[in-house]
Formats: C-alpha cells, structure tokens, sequence
C-alpha cells in the first residue's frame, strides 16, 4: 500500500463533488423502505466479479444495489469526508482492514457484526482462516469481513538453481547460502531482490521480524523493534539486499520495482505477496515466466511466519440505518460460492474449504497453491503496526531497513527506531 499524502478537507470535498452521484440518493431509512443497499467499492479485479454477479443477487433478495466503485485514493477522501460528518449514504463499504481498520472502529465508523457472522452455519463464519479473522477483529468484536487475502512466499528461478545444483532454500540460512553462490557465479544477476523503500518494505520485512521471533509490538503493547530477535531480522533482511542484491540497488523500491528486477531475469529469489504471482508468470509482462517457482517463505529461528492478511473486507457503515440489507449482501458477496468464484479468477480468499477444494486451486500453478497452504496454517494476521495512524508508524519501523541496507549497524537503528516508536505509541494512547 502506498502512503497518501493529507489532503484538505476542501479540496476532498471539491473532488467528491465530480462523478460521484451514485452516493448522492436518499437517505438510509429510504432505502431501506425501498429495498435498496448502498455499496462502495474499491477498483480490482474481485469487484469486477462482484459486480458483474449483481443481477443474481438483486433477483434472489430482492434487493436493488447502488454500486459506487472508485480508485484506492479517490475511496480514501470519500471515507474521509462522509465517514467524518457521520453520513449514512453509504451502507456496505469495501476497505482495508491493516491500514485504515483500527483507526475506522476507534472512530465508530464500523459497526458490530459479531452477532451477524455467527447467527448463520451455512455461511460459516468458522470457514474463515484465523490471520484474516484477527485482522478484522478490533477490541473483540468483529468488524468486517476478509474478501482478498495475501501471504508473502518465496519466488525463485527453477533454472538457475538447477544450474548452480543448488536445492530451492527451507531455511533463512540456506537462502542467503544460495543467493551468495548465485550472486558469485552470475555477477549479472542478483541472489535476491525484494522492497526496501521505507514504509513500502515494511510489510514484507515483517514476515522475516516473526520468523526470526519478534514481531513490533510486545504483549504489553510496547514498542519491540529493538529485541534480539528485531535487530537479527533487520541485519538479515538489509544484509541480503546489501550483499547479494542488484548493484546500485535503490533503497526506495516497492513492489513494481522489485518484480520488474526478478521478472527482467535479473534475481535468483525474491520474496513478495502471492497475490501478485500473475505478474511473474504471464509471458506478457515476464521474460522469466516459464521458469518461475514458488515455496513456502523459509524458515527462521522461529520457524516459517509469513503473514496471512486480508488486504481487503467489506463493513457495514455504524451510521446507516439500512443494516440488516447491507449485511444480506454481504453475506452473499462472500458466501462459499462467491469466494469460489473469485478465487478462480485469481483472487485469493480467506476460506479453508475454498482452498482444500481441488477447484479453488484449479488456477494457480501447484507449487504455489502449496506454498500458500502451508501459509495459512503458521501465518500471522497482521504485516505492519497495529495502530491507529498506519503510515507514520511504518515510516518509524521502516527506517532500520533503510539503514541496514545502506550499511548502517542494524543494532544501532533499531534502538533509534524503538525510541520514536514508543514515543508513536504513547501518543495514540
């Protein structure tokens, strides 16, 4: 997720008034006397699904939909604005539970769902994998629910490790054991390439942080990024990108920059979000495709934690008083056969009987849909603070990466980073 920056309120506004008349209708209690839901969406592929299926829905319920789909930012200022001065246009509303969820239900924009997921067997809110349940959790009570699910996996070329007779790594030291004997004999081609941009490496870094043991918070909620087991992962994971990455390596990489590198041909391993595999293994975009395999992340001290998050949920607004229809629907955009549907078309879902269906994983290349099994079993439920204010807190965590890869003493930015952060803390307190 990339960092937005703070935008005036009147210049939100003034966006919001182009092109967004699909929320401008009545009020909650008309719609619900009408028989109408309200449902904002962000633009990606799951919503292609979703709305194309609509009619099915709005036939069976009998419900009529208003659909508002908008891009990630423009989503963003709308929340915002109508979420701030508590307007009940907005009845069901797609967003992401790892950035914006603690902050939205401290706000009181979320309302409780908790009795609903648990009033219905045939929906099956006990189908739903523990790490995107957790992230959808907030102070106990259940807040949304997961529709996209990421893992962080290890991508890694099948051809250059059979060239080297190198087997694909299980562990942390066996992975920089071959980037090291990659990087020596190819000197055009990195061992491993992943993000290093400050708050972009964040999430990725936090799967090594717990496979190493640590994680950024203690079990008192106090700052942790200063722990053995922090400081160990952030040598390691600034080490390899130092020692074994591309030459010159920018330490302002996201995603697009890190695959572009691995699927250019020009890294041995990479680690990033399975949901970004199509990138790697169409022709269209990679020069490497055929050659492409996937593994579990390997394993550190602490074995193999990779997280296991939903990217995206879907929540009903507290305000609108249009409830019981916005939860109809979202019991049927993630009923079983919803979450089938989607995950054929390439978009990872958080339920277990979807993946152990042999059709769920029809689509995926098998090493992957392996790799992502084993995930979801060990993985954590969150992959950046869980705090309120999202951004600032991965700039402070972040700045270890940086500086480990630059060739600062990863002990040293720890304990400056561990510093600022509980003072981040303290503040949100």
């Amino acid at each position: 997720m990339k960092r937005r920056s703070i935008v005036k309120y009147a210049a939100v506004a003034a966006a919001l008034s182009l092109g967004l008349t699909a929320c401008g209708g009545s009020g909650s209690s008309d719609a619900a006397a009408a028989g109408t839901v309200r449902v904002t969406l962000a633009n990606h592929v799951w919503t292609e699904g979703i709305k194309a299926a609509i009619p099915e829905f709005e036939k069976s319920s009998g419900l009529k939909v208003e659909l508002t789909q908008l891009g990630e930012d423009q989503l963003s200022d709308q929340y915002n604005v109508k979420l701030n001065a508590g307007s009940d246009e907005i009845d069901v509303m797609m967003y992401r539970p790892l950035q914006e969820g603690k902050a939205f239900a401290k706000n009181g924009y979320l309302a409780d769902l908790t009795s609903k997921v648990s009033s219905d067997a045939n929906w099956d809110w006990k189908d739903y994998q523990e790490g995107p349940v957790k992230a959808t959790t907030v102070d106990g009570k259940v807040v949304g629910v997961p529709v996209i699910t990421e893992r962080e996996v290890l991508y890694y070329r099948k051809d250059l490790l059979q060239a080297a007779g190198l087997e694909v790594p299980k562990t942390m030291e066996e992975l920089e054991a071959a980037a090291q004997a990659i990087k020596a004999s190819s000197p055009d081609v990195a061992g491993f390439v992943a993000r290093t941009g400050k708050s972009a490496a964040v999430t990725q870094f936090s799967s090594f942080l717990y496979s190493f043991g640590g994680d950024f918070t203690d079990a008192s909620g106090k700052s942790a990024v200063n722990s053995d087991a922090a400081k160990k992962a952030y040598a390691y994971y600034g080490g390899l990108i130092r020692n074994y990455g591309p030459a010159n390596v920018s330490t302002d990489m996201s995603w697009p920059e890190a695959m572009a590198i691995f699927t250019q041909g020009k890294a041995a391993f990479y680690t990033e979000a399975d949901s970004l595999y199509k990138n790697a293994t169409d022709p269209a975009k990679s020069k490497v495709a055929d050659t492409v395999g996937f593994a579990a992340l390997p394993a550190g001290p602490a074995g193999s934690k990779p997280y296991n998050i939903p990217s995206w949920g879907l929540a009903v607004n507290q305000a609108s008083g249009n409830q019981d229809n916005a939860w109809k629907f979202i019991q049927w955009a993630t009923s079983k056969e919803r979450t089938l549907a989607a995950q054929k078309a390439g978009v990872p879902g958080p339920r277990t009987s979807v993946w152990a269906d042999p059709e769920g994983t029809s689509t995926y290349p098998k090493d992957l849909a392996e790799a992502i099994a084993a995930s979801a079993k060990a993985g954590v439920g969150h992959d950046r603070p869980e705090v309120v204010t999202v951004g600032k807190a991965r700039e402070i965590v972040g700045a270890p990466i940086v500086a480990t890869i630059t060739g600062a003493d990863a002990s040293a930015a720890a304990d400056t980073a561990h510093d600022a952060f509980q003072k981040f803390l303290d503040s949100e307190k």
